[in-house]
């Protein structure tokens, strides 16, 4: 028996395409109905890869915030990321000195950055460059909040120590430098008096015999401002004014206003971790050591907080890599030499004490950093629980 056409289609409307396009018809309310769908979706998606995207900008300048304070202060991270892959091919034996700081910098921006070089194997090439361009902003800009920072309390601090006739202003520049008499002071090279008429004027009237220039240590670097000619080292590194600024940039002003003790910066730092965790729903104000979780001060902080404090009593306004004869980033470099680059281990265990008294200045006499598990293991709290757990076993095994 034959199965006619209206039996077939059943209960269903025959949809014949419509001539000539070929498209089934539809009512203009469910094509509206279906197309705002998929733009809510695509909307969506937007949003969500904006949020994503803009979740990695701020991650990645919040990161780049620490790279000019602890890291390289003048060098690109380009040059830094380069310098590794240069000797991960060719090798190290013929190595420059320029070279070798390169790479103790790359060194430096893995432990201050512990992530960025799985990242930068992971990312290609755009996507590397994109992130390397957003760390340079937020370090340019920590830069910069420093520069400004440390303008206004170097002019106080100067003020304080040497009661100029003329008060430095905390927002000019121009009055500084070695036309004022205490700025002049500790920005003279150790090798000559200030207090000499002749050196003043030859430095001042820019003299062949009196050239400002890296290859000398001012003399603001210096513990009370005073130098051993006979002993150049003597007291390098060590002065008030250094360590007020480091404190200023990273624990904290209030911090800097106790720079003759040791320092309290490990109570800061804990005390940051505790209050972000007891007002997890609360903004917490942190400093940068806790932020950046810096435990001891290293050799580049220090450069970079000399280099900050030199340009903060120069007479000139705006950041800048030469000043006259003076060369910053060859001063930053000959810093950073004298750290990470000593001619053998007399010298190197000079260096270390130099940076455990700065870190004591700093951070104090705190070594909760050094509590490792094979020490506490010696200490007698848990020397006790060992010997109430074998009593116990004792009683247990004679039962």
């Amino acid at each position: 028996m034959s199965v006619s056409g209206d039996d077939h289609h059943t209960g269903a409307r025959s949809l014949a395409p419509s001539e000539p396009s070929g498209a089934v018809p539809t009512s203009i309310e469910a094509r509206a109905k279906r197309r705002i769908a998929a733009l809510e979706e695509e909307l969506q998606v937007m949003r969500q890869e904006r949020g994503t995207k803009q979740r990695k900008t701020t991650y990645y300048v919040s990161q780049g915030r620490a790279v000019r304070r602890m890291v390289v202060l003048y060098d690109n991270i380009e040059d830094l990321i380069a310098e590794n892959d240069r000797r991960c091919e060719e090798g190290w034996e013929d190595s420059t000195a320029d070279q070798n700081r390169l790479q103790r910098g790359y060194v430096a921006l893995t432990q201050v950055l512990p992530w960025i070089h799985e990242k930068l194997a992971q990312l290609d090439s755009d996507d590397a460059e994109d992130m390397l361009k957003k760390i340079k902003r937020g370090a340019d800009a920590a830069r910069g909040d420093d520069t400004s920072t440390l303008k206004d309390l170097v002019a106080a601090w100067v003020n304080e120590t040497f009661h100029p006739s003329h008060l430095l202003n905390s927002g000019d520049k121009q009055t500084r430098g070695f036309a004022h008499d205490a700025c002049g002071k500790l920005l003279c090279p150790a090798e000559w008096d200030w207090s000499q008429e002749c050196v003043k004027a030859g430095i001042r009237n820019r003299t062949s015999d009196y050239i400002i220039s890296e290859n000398s240590w001012p003399l603001f670097v210096y513990e009370n401002y005073s130098v051993n000619s006979r002993d150049l080292e003597q007291g390098l590194f060590r002065s008030k004014i250094l360590v007020q600024a480091f404190k200023a940039t990273f624990t904290s002003p209030s911090s800097a206003k106790e720079a003759d003790g040791d320092g309290d910066g490990a109570d800061i730092l804990e005390n940051n971790r505790r209050a972000r965790r007891a007002l997890n729903q609360v903004k917490v104000k942190t400093c940068v050591a806790s932020i950046i979780n810096m435990r001891k001060v290293t050799p580049r902080s220090i450069a970079y907080v000399i280099c900050q404090v030199r340009f903060a009593l120069s007479s000139v306004s705006s950041w800048r890599t030469v000043d006259g004869d003076f060369d910053y980033e060859a001063f930053c470099n000959n810093i950073l030499d004298f750290f990470e680059d000593v001619p053998g281990p007399v010298a190197r265990r000079r260096v270390n004490t130099l940076l455990e008294w700065w870190t004591r200045k700093v951070f104090g006499t705190n070594h909760r950093e050094d509590l490792t598990p094979e020490v506490v293991s010696k200490m007698s709290v848990t020397a006790l629980a060992e010997q109430r757990k074998a009593l116990e076993d004792a009683v247990f095994d004679s039962d």
